[in-house]
């Protein structure tokens, strides 16, 4: 791929430094439940995962009332801490290509954290969950429509992602993918490794670094 047609952003931990604020939050809420998962274990589990398998892991809880429960805290928290990723506005207004967002949270929680961050105008109506599909990351279902409703080929589709689910569902959508590693989550994890090992094309730290790549000797982008 010499230059992506579409580019595809993650939400989470790509675009909004949200990954502990919510990881934190499963915790909390779920310690009310008598079940102790400690930050890291959430984020091993679910980095990237929607409430569909966070019920499907703990089939005994009541899905209405730990939903409600834990949009509730994670509302709280983003009023109190949310933030963009820091660059990924000034990528954003640099960007001459089409891109949108596809996110494993829900469309209320995506539009939440775009606007306490002030990301909302940069997306304008190019937004999709895994509500808008069968099934939700590691499988490429949210991809594969994405960059069908932007009408984009997935072989010439660039996604960024945080996790290994995200990342494997974009591989298995036939794109190209790039891990990116800024978000406080791995502040104390080796993300470099965690998501090379599952297949991401390249993996960077920094937005300031989004177009700083290799390329090959066609000019191709590694």
């Amino acid at each position: 791929m010499i230059e992506p047609d579409l580019i595809i952003f993650d939400c989470d931990g790509v675009l909004v430094d949200s990954e502990v604020l919510s990881c934190r939050c499963l915790s909390e809420v779920l310690a009310g439940y008598g079940i102790d998962l400690g930050l890291d274990q959430a984020l091993e589990l679910f980095l990237g995962r929607s409430m569909t398998a966070i019920l499907d892991h703990y089939k005994t809880l009541d899905p209405e009332q730990f939903s409600a429960a834990l949009r509730a805290g994670v509302r709280a928290a983003f009023l109190s801490a949310l933030g963009p990723i820091e660059g990924v506005s000034s990528v954003l207004d640099g960007l001459q290509i089409p891109y949108c967002v596809a996110s494993s949270s829900d469309v209320d929680r995506v539009c939440f954290s775009l606007f306490l961050t002030g990301l909302a105008p940069h997306f304008d109506g190019r937004l999709y969950t895994s509500q808008m599909v069968e099934r939700g990351k590691p499988a490429p279902d949210l991809f594969l429509y994405a960059a069908d409703r932007m009408r984009a080929d997935p072989r010439r589709t660039l996604v960024i992602e945080d996790s290994v689910s995200g990342v494997t569902a974009g591989k298995a959508a036939g794109m190209t993918v790039w891990g990116f590693v800024g978000g406080s989550h791995y502040q104390s994890r080796d993300g470099k490794a965690i998501l090379s090992q599952a297949g991401a094309d390249r993996v960077f730290g920094r937005m300031a670094d989004f177009w700083r790549t290799d390329r090959s000797s066609d000019g191709s982008i590694r």
